[in-house]
């Protein structure tokens, strides 16, 4: 499947990212590779492939366990806003 530039420049636009011309080429040309690598998928018989089958090796899953954190100072150095103890963040719902 052929991306073309301009394909890339909407997805960019939608994304609200901005590229030189010389990345949007490569970027064409990795989602050119990435879609050929699903029509490939696409080709392969799984027919005879129960999707109902759960793999018995990996069943078990970590259990969540609540930490407390005590240097909230490390814990928002990187953080641009702060609003009392929340972040603050840019809005991105018009």
């Amino acid at each position: 499947m052929k991306i073309q530039t301009e394909q890339v420049q909407y997805i960019a636009k939608l994304a609200k990212l901005k590229f030189e011309e010389d990345e949007i080429e490569k970027l064409a040309t990795e989602f050119e590779n990435i879609l050929t690598h699903f029509e490939a998928i696409d080709n392969v018989n799984l027919d005879d492939i129960d999707i109902n089958k759960f793999d018995e090796v990996n069943r078990e899953f970590r259990k969540d366990k609540m930490e407390v954190f005590e240097d909230k100072k490390k814990l928002f150095q990187n953080v641009k806003s702060m609003r009392d103890t929340s972040i603050q963040v840019p809005k991105v719902v018009e």
